[in-house]
C-alpha cells in the first residue's frame, strides 16, 4: 500500500466477524461504541477506498470470500464455505455459505461475487485496486476497456464460483480478502452511481444508519448477518472532525472508546510514563519498513560497496529516538512480522569505519556530494538531518532537498532524480501479509519504471526469476518452501544493499477502561480492523 497517511495507529476495534464459541457465550448483547477521526471519510465504497481509516469501516459494511483470523496474518474462509484448488494452482474454486444476505434483504449470489470483482477491474470505476486481480484470465483485456467482464470468471451456479488464472499465484488467496474484493449488490450501485460509496450497502455485521458529513457516521448491527450471535454490539459510532488532543481528553472523561488516530505526537512521551494510562495503551508491529534509496542509476551509487558504506554509516538508535521510540531498528526490507523475515539476520552493524573502508575500496577514499530527498513534514526532516550528519561523518555531504510528498514521490519515479529519497511518511505498508508485495513494486523490475515506486531502481532478473518461481507454488503444502524462498531472496537484496532499511514503525493504541480483551487484536498486523466482538469486555452495554 502507498502509505500515503501513516498514522501509526490501529483502526481499531470497528468490526464483527467470526466469534470464538466460548467467548461468544460470555458476552452480551447490546452498547454502542465511539471512535474518533480528525478527519471525514472520502468513501465507504469497497472498490475504491484505499486507506487505514476507509477500509477499516469498509470491513465493518462488506464481506468477501476470505479473511484473516483476527489479530494474526493466517487466513480463513469468509463467505466462501470452502474452497479448492487445482494441482497446477490455475483454477480456484468457491462454495458460497448458505443464508448470506445483502443488507437490503436480497440474497448474495456468486453473480454478485463475479460482477464485483468485475466491476473492480473496470476502468470506468477508477479503482486503484484493479491490478491485484492481473492473474485472473481476461484482466488485460476487461481493464483497457476491450472487454465487459474477466473470461477467468465463471459462476458454476447460484453458491459455485470459479476463477482460471493465467498463471499460477500463491497470493491469489490474499487478493480476495483485500476490500477491493468484498461483495457489492449490482442494483444498489446502479441506483446510487457515483454516491454509492456515501450510499453503501453490503453484507456486513454492520450496515450503514446515518452519515452526517463533517460530522458523524452511525453504524447498526445487521440483524440477518449470516453469522448467528455476531456482532455483539448494537451500534459503532464515528465522530469525525475530531482533533486528536481533544479525542484525547475525551476518552479520559469517557466519552470516547477508541481514539482512531492514536496518541498525538506531542503528547506521546506525556501519556506513555502517566501511570493511569499503562494498562491502556497497546503497542505492536506493523507490516512497515522505513529506509533509505539509493538510486542504482546514477554515480556512485552504482557501486555495491558505497551502498553498503551507506549501511554501516547510519546510526539507527539516534533516529529512533528522535521519534520517541515509536519503532524498532531495521536490518531488512521485510518487517519482522511478515512471512519470510530472516530472525537470524544481523544486518549492517553501526560501523563508520567500516563504512569509510568501503568507500576507499569504491575509489571514493575523499567521499562525495549527493543530495538526499525528504518529506517536508516533521519528522521527516529532522530525520533527514540525522541521517546527514552521519554520512559526513564518512565523508559523503549529503545537501537535503526537503519538499512537498508529491513533488519527492516524483523525483522518485524519474531515473535521474533523486540520488537518495528518506521514504518516511511515504514507506511501504504491505496491502496483505505475503512478502511478495513487499518485492514486486518497490524492489523488483516491474517497479523500476517512469512513475514506479522502485525509487532505487534496482532490478535484479535473477531475483525476479526467483520472486516468479516463489509465487507459483500454491501448494499449501510447500508454503514453508516458499517462505524460504522469499527470505533468501531478500537476503540477496540486501547484500546488494539498494536500500538502507531505518526502522520498522510500530501501532501504537489507546483504547477506554471499558475495552478489555486480547492486545494483539488492537494492533492487528494486516492494518485491517480489528474484530471488536473478539475483544469486547467490560461494561460497554
Amino acid at each position: 500500500m502507498r502509505n500515503l497517511l501513516l498514522a501509526g495507529v490501529a483502526a481499531a476495534a470497528l468490526s464483527a466477524s467470526a466469534l470464538a464459541p466460548a467467548l461468544a457465550q460470555d458476552i452480551k448483547q447490546g452498547g454502542s461504541m465511539t471512535v474518533t477521526y480528525k478527519d471525514d471519510v472520502s468513501t465507504l465504497d469497497p472498490a475504491i477506498g484505499y486507506d487505514w481509516q476507509n477500509w477499516s469501516m469498509i470491513k465493518s459494511l462488506f464481506d468477501g470470500l476470505m479473511d484473516y483470523v483476527p489479530g494474526t496474518t493466517e487466513l480463513r474462509p469468509e463467505i466462501a464455505e470452502s474452497y479448492e484448488i487445482s494441482e497446477d494452482g490455475t483454477v480456484f474454486t468457491f462454495k458460497l455459505r448458505d443464508g448470506v444476505k445483502f443488507h437490503n434483504g436480497r440474497a448474495l449470489t456468486a453473480e454478485d461475487v463475479k460482477y464485483s470483482i468485475e466491476r473492480a477491474v473496470n476502468p470506468k470505476t477508477q479503482s486503484p485496486g484493479a491490478g491485484f486481480f492481473g492473474s485472473i484470465k481476461g484482466f488485460e483485456e476487461a481493464s483497457s476497456g476491450d472487454a465487459e467482464g474477466l473470461s477467468g470468471i465463471t459462476v458454476v451456479d447460484d453458491g459455485t464460483i470459479k476463477f482460471e488464472l493465467s498463471r499460477p499465484d500463491a497470493t491469489f488467496l490474499h487478493v480476495l480478502a483485500l476490500n477491493f474484493a468484498h461483495v457489492v449488490p449490482k442494483e444498489e450501485v446502479e441506483k446510487y452511481g457515483a454516491d454509492f460509496g456515501k450510499h453503501p450497502v453490503g453484507s456486513g455485521a454492520f450496515k450503514l444508519a446515518e452519515w452526517t458529513l463533517g460530522q458523524r457516521l452511525v453504524f447498526e448491527r445487521f440483524e440477518d448477518y449470516w453469522n448467528p450471535g455476531v456482532p455483539k454490539l448494537d451500534q459503532i459510532v464515528f465522530e469525525v472532525g475530531q482533533e486528536p488532543v481533544v479525542a484525547l481528553l475525551r476518552l479520559q472523561n469517557g466519552e470516547v472508546d477508541v481514539p482512531g488516530d492514536g496518541i498525538p505526537p506531542a503528547k506521546f512521551i506525556e501519556v506513555k510514563n502517566d501511570p493511569k494510562f499503562k494498562d491502556l495503551i497497546i503497542q505492536g508491529g506493523q507490516l512497515h519498513t522505513g529506509y533509505v534509496t539509493m538510486n542504482v542509476k546514477m554515480e556512485p551509487f552504482d557501486k555495491a560497496e558505497v551502498r553498503q558504506a551507506v549501511n554501516m554509516a547510519i546510526n539507527k538508535d539516534r533516529i529512533l529516538r528522535i521519534i520517541n521510540g515509536r519503532a524498532v531498528t531495521a536490518n531488512q526490507p521485510l518487517p519482522p512480522s511478515m512471512p519470510g523475515y530472516a530472525k537470524d539476520h544481523e544486518g549492517y552493524a553501526y560501523d563508520p569505519e567500516a563504512a569509510k573502508a568501503l568507500l576507499a575500496e569504491a575509489g571514493l577514499a575523499d567521499g562525495f556530494e549527493t543530495e538526499l530527498y525528504v518529506m517536508n513534514t516533521d519528522p521527516q526532516p529532522r530525520i533527514a538531518q540525522a541521517i546527514q550528519q552521519d554520512l559526513k561523518a564518512i565523508g559523503i555531504n549529503a545537501s537535503i532537498k526537503s519538499l512537498a510528498q508529491a513533488n519527492v514521490i516524483a523525483a522518485g519515479g524519474e531515473e535521474d532524480q533523486a540520488p537518495m529519497i528518506w521514504s518516511g511518511g511515504m514507506a511501504w505498508i504491505a496491502d496483505f501479509p505475503d512478502p511478495s508485495n513487499f518485492y514486486g513494486p518497490i524492489l523488483g523490475c516491474d517497479g523500476a519504471v517512469s512513475g514506479g515506486w522502485n525509487w532505487a531502481w534496482y532490478c535484479n532478473e535473477d531475483l525476479d526469476a526467483m520472486a516468479q518461481e516463489a509465487d507459483s507454488m500454491v501448494d499449501p503444502a510447500k508454503a514453508g518452501e516458499r517462505e524460504a524462498m522469499w527470505r533468501d531472496i531478500y537476503l540477496k537484496v540486501m547484500e546488494d544493499a539498494p536500500w538502507a532499511p531505518i526502522f520498522n514503525e510500530e501501532r501504537f493504541t489507546i483504547r477506554s477502561e471499558r475495552i478489555g480483551g486480547d492486545d494483539k487484536l488492537f494492533v492487528d498486523p494486516v492494518h485491517i480492523p480489528v474484530h471488536y466482538d473478539e475483544v469486547y469486555a467490560k461494561d460497554v452495554q
